[in-house]
C-alpha cells in the first residue's frame, strides 16, 4: 500500500497494512538549531513550508512520511496583504509593527512566539469599505497562480500544477485548504474588536463572514471544478485559548456554522469527505458546531497543555469524528524514555481506527534531532 492509500484506509475504518508516520513543521527556531548543529543545511532551514520540496527532504531526514498539512492552498485572504510597516521604535529595540493583517504589534529582540497586539486598522464600516472588502474579491488568479509541489518544483496552478493533480497517481495524501471562516477575521479585529463589534454593529459583523466565507466558497469550487483530486480538504481557525473559544459558541454556531455546511457539501459533491480543521486551544465547546456541518476530523489535538485525547470525542460523537495529532511533543525533549511512553499510551486510541498520531503542534526548539528520528523508528516499529 502507498501512504496515500493507508490513510485513506484508516479514515474509512478500513484494513491497512501499517501506521504512516505523520509530522506536522516545525518551528523556525527548531530548524535554524538543527542547521546550527549539522543536521541541516541553512538553505534548507530558510525555504520550509508546509508540504514543499523542502518539507519532504526534512521529512525523509527524520523519518516522517508526510506533513498532514500539504495542501493545495488558493489565495483566501487579503489581496494584497498590507505591508509590514514599522510605525515605532523604542531604545531597548522592540518596535511597533503594523504586520499583514493591519494590525499593530510588538516586536522584541530575541522574542519567539506570537507577538502582543496594540490595536488593529479594522474597525468599523468605514475602514472595512475602505481597506478590506476591496482585497477580499474573487478573482480567477486566486487559484491559478497558487503553487503545487510538482516533482520537486513548485509551480502555478495554471502552469502545470492542475495537470499534476488531475493525473491522480500520487502516493501521498493531499489536500485542499478551504480557508478560514473566522480566524482570519479575528487576526483583523482583534479578539475585543471582534466581540464589541457584533453588539456594536451585527449586520457589519454578518456581512464581514459571509464576505469571506464566499471568497473560500468560490476559490473551492474553481479548484474543484477543474478535476483536480485531493483525498482531504482542511480548514483553520485558531480561534479558542486553554480555557475555551475566542467567540461565543451559540454565535459561532449561527452566523459560521452554516457557512461550513455549505463549502462542505460543495467539497462532498466532488468526493472528498474527510474535512480536518486546525484549531488552537481548549476547542470542546466548538466541535458541535464542526461536525453538524460536515467537518469531520480534529487536527491537531492538543495533549500538551491539558491532555486533549481523542477518545472522549469518540466516546460523544462516535465513529463519523476522525483525529489526526494527540501526540505530546514535549516529549522530544525530555529523551527516549519519555518517547517510549508517549508510544504506549497512543497504541490503545490508534486501535479506536480513524485516528493517526502526529506531534499536536509545530515541533519546538527544544526538541532534540536524534530524540525526533527516535520517534519517528519506534513509531514505524510498533505500529508495523
Amino acid at each position: 500500500m502507498t501512504n496515500r492509500q493507508r490513510v485513506m484506509a484508516i479514515m474509512h475504518y478500513q484494513e491497512y497494512d501499517k501506521l504512516p508516520i505523520v509530522g506536522f513543521g516545525y518551528w523556525t527556531h527548531t530548524l535554524e538549531k538543527w542547521a546550527a548543529e549539522g543536521h541541516l543545511t541553512q538553505q534548507e532551514a530558510a525555504t520550509w513550508k508546509d508540504g514543499n520540496p523542502t518539507d519532504m527532504l526534512i521529512s525523509e531526514k527524520l523519518g516522517f512520511d508526510f506533513n498532514w498539512s500539504s495542501a493545495f492552498g488558493p489565495a483566501v485572504n487579503l489581496r494584497p496583504a498590507f505591508k509590514r510597516k514599522v510605525v515605532k521604535e523604542f531604545p531597548d529595540g522592540s518596535r511597533h509593527v503594523r504586520d499583514e493583517h493591519g494590525a499593530v504589534v510588538v516586536q522584541a529582540p530575541g522574542a519567539t512566539g506570537i507577538p502582543s497586539e496594540i490595536s488593529h486598522l479594522l474597525k468599523g464600516r468605514k475602514e472595512w469599505e475602505e481597506h478590506f472588502l476591496p482585497r477580499l474579491q474573487f478573482c480567477p488568479d486566486r487559484v491559478n497562480s497558487a503553487l503545487v509541489n510538482v516533482g520537486g518544483q513548485m509551480v502555478p496552478f495554471d502552469q502545470g500544477g492542475m495537470e499534476h493533480l488531475l493525473k491522480d497517481d500520487r502516493t501521498y495524501p493531499y489536500g485542499l485548504h478551504c480557508g478560514s471562516l473566522y480566524g482570519t477575521i479575528r487576526d483583523w479585529l482583534g479578539l475585543q474588536g471582534a466581540c464589541y463589534l457584533y453588539y456594536d454593529d451585527e449586520d457589519l459583523f454578518d456581512e464581514i463572514i459571509q464576505t469571506v466565507s464566499r471568497l473560500c466558497y468560490d476559490c473551492v469550487k474553481m479548484t474543484l471544478a477543474t478535476g483536480a483530486k485531493f483525498d482531504f480538504a482542511h480548514f483553520w481557525e485558531d480561534i479558542c485559548f486553554k480555557n475555551g473559544p475566542l467567540i461565543n459558541p451559540s454565535v459561532f454556531d449561527e452566523k459560521v456554522g452554516p457557512h461550513y455546511r455549505r463549502i462542505t457539501d460543495l467539497l462532498r459533491g466532488f468526493g472528498v469527505d474527510i474535512v480536518s480543521l486546525d484549531c488552537d486551544g481548549m476547542i470542546d465547546t466548538l466541535i458541535p458546531t464542526w461536525f453538524n456541518n460536515g467537518v469531520n476530523t480534529m487536527f491537531p489535538i492538543e495533549v500538551g497543555t491539558w491532555n486533549a485525547t481523542l477518545a472522549p470525542w469518540r466516546e460523544k460523537y462516535g465513529r463519523q469524528l476522525r483525529g489526526v495529532g494527540g501526540m505530546n511533543k514535549t516529549a522530544f525533549a525530555k529523551g527516549r524514555p519519555a518517547v517510549d511512553a508517549e508510544i504506549e499510551r497512543l497504541i490503545p486510541l490508534v486501535a479506536l481506527g480513524g485516528y493517526i498520531p502526529c506531534p499536536d503542534h509545530r515541533i519546538a526548539p527544544d526538541a532534540e534531532w536524534d530524540t525526533v528520528h527516535y520517534y519517528c523508528d519506534r513509531m514505524r516499529e510498533v505500529f508495523a
